[in-house]
């Protein structure tokens, strides 16, 4: 991974691309299909292809809107600015539970291009690691790994466990991999949260060490 930007940009950065993958790209996704998971796409997080035909998507700083051969881009301003561009309406249309983000349309997204880097390259660790983790533990049935707004995670379940890569949030401010089991946890040192485990970016260097953890995680599991 490359090196850490300063913390207060990185928070800043996945804030804001928070802001708009619940508000933009989920948003329209629900209203178009009913669907809510974002998938993992080079540089970033996007949408499934819409009814007609439309992929929205964060790629690094910028929302991309991809019709056909009709591609356009735009750095990251507002909400509104980037539900414009996409041709959607801004805001979560939710009913019994409301958005993780507020929804402030025209407020500033301050956007740091080596943070939004740095997320980039941790959902594209994320999505190598769980597509080989998936092959590797086939006999528990994993479901296909996805990004949903709530939690802004890319994540899977497989055996009564989950298995995902966070960019960040109000716990952890630096990015990391994390290992929770539905019922509770064995007790011992290995665990060091809560719900399970978590190893932050700065303790995976890449697709094997990940997988390292998410096995250790597995075999105490069993174990117990």
């Amino acid at each position: 991974m490359a090196e850490l930007p300063a913390l207060t940009d990185l928070v800043a950065t996945r804030q804001s691309l928070h802001r708009v993958a619940e508000h933009v790209l989920a948003a329209a996704l629900k209203r178009a299909t009913g669907q809510l998971g974002l998938l993992p796409v080079p540089g970033g997080v996007g949408t499934s292809p819409l009814p007609d035909g439309t992929v929205l998507s964060l790629r690094g700083a910028d929302i991309v809107v991809e019709r056909g051969d009709d591609v356009r881009r735009a750095r990251l301003t507002t909400v509104r600015a980037a539900a414009e561009l996409a041709g959607t309406e801004p805001g979560f249309p939710w009913t019994k539970h409301p958005p993780a983000t507020p929804f402030e349309p025209d407020a500033p997204l301050p956007v740091d291009d080596a943070s939004a880097s740095l997320l980039a390259d941790w959902f594209a660790l994320g999505d190598l690691t769980l597509m080989r983790w998936a092959t590797e533990i086939a006999a528990d049935e994993p479901t296909q790994p996805l990004v949903y707004p709530e939690h802004f995670d890319l994540g899977c379940s497989a055996g009564e466990v989950n298995y995902g890569f966070s960019p960040g949030d109000e716990a952890s401010p630096l990015p990391y991999l994390y290992v929770g089991p539905w019922a509770p946890r064995p007790q011992d040192n290995f665990w060091n949260a809560p719900f399970g485990v978590t190893r932050t970016v700065e303790q995976v260097a890449d697709a094997d060490a990940a997988l390292e953890v998410l096995r250790a995680a597995r075999a105490r599991l069993a174990s117990d």
